[in-house]
């Protein structure tokens, strides 16, 4: 489709090119800001603080995106069904943050019963891990008796916003749970929402919402001076099957 705007060519040799106002993203398809450039430590930080992500697929151009609305899931709002409760109170499962960051990535980039493709390139794998390193992105996991890892998502921490970037599940409900524990840890940690980016059906189920991307960056200016929790790396025994989210206090 006709766009009045040009897309933005970034230059893979200068990983510190400011990107183009977010207002100059297009609106078909919804968000497409920029093209090209590279997947470094300082352009990926520059884009999260922006209120900008990279998404592409294979043997494409590195494409990035900040769409409006956005979609967005707050801590509080976040929704819990009667099955999911049961499944956290009765299966045993144990969830942990940052005890298996590639091997979450691994799942989330494994074919789906839906499609064969993935867009966690090995590229984005590599890049992710880099802002791993960095303390910078984030996992949850979710374990069965067994030891197995079954569930689990990761993301990139801004301040006190939380951008999810992909999640997984095999076994029923364990991507949800992955979703509850981050939830619940948010608030404890004073972060103001988890960014889902774009909306599907999985998410809006948890309680995601749309938002205008003007909002979104308010609160992410708002929270970007958030100081994150002393550490992520823990195993979590709290019994989430009785939390009831509300506003934080």
């Amino acid at each position: 489709m006709a766009h009045p705007f040009s897309l933005t060519l970034l230059n893979a040799n200068w990983p510190e090119e400011p990107f183009p106002p977010v207002e100059l993203a297009w609106d078909e398809p919804n968000g497409l800001l920029a093209v090209g450039g590279d997947l470094s430590l300082p352009r990926l930080i520059n884009a999260y603080k922006s209120g900008i992500f990279p998404w592409f697929g294979p043997r494409e151009p590195i494409y990035w995106w900040s769409p409006d609305p956005r979609a967005v899931l707050f801590p509080h709002k976040v929704r819990i069904t009667r099955s999911m409760r049961k499944s956290m109170r009765n299966k045993g499962y144990r969830i942990s943050f940052d005890t298996a960051f590639a091997a979450v990535v691994d799942a989330c980039a494994a074919p789906r019963s839906y499609t064969s493709g993935t867009w966690i390139t090995h590229e984005m794998h590599t890049a992710y891990c880099r802002l791993h390193a960095a303390d910078l992105a984030h996992s949850v996991e979710v374990w069965n008796q067994q030891g197995e890892l079954v569930g689990g998502l990761y993301g990139v921490a801004t301040g006190g916003i939380f951008s999810g970037e992909s999640m997984f599940s095999r076994e029923p409900d364990t991507s949800k749970i992955a979703l509850t524990a981050l939830a619940y840890h948010m608030q404890l940690w004073g972060f103001a929402l988890i960014d889902c980016q774009i909306e599907n059906p999985h998410l809006l189920s948890m309680g995601a919402e749309n938002i205008p991307r003007k909002e979104y960056l308010t609160l992410l200016k708002a929270n970007r001076h958030v100081a994150p929790p002393r550490y992520w790396r823990t195993d979590e025994s709290a019994d989430l099957s009785h939390w009831e989210p509300h506003p934080a206090q």
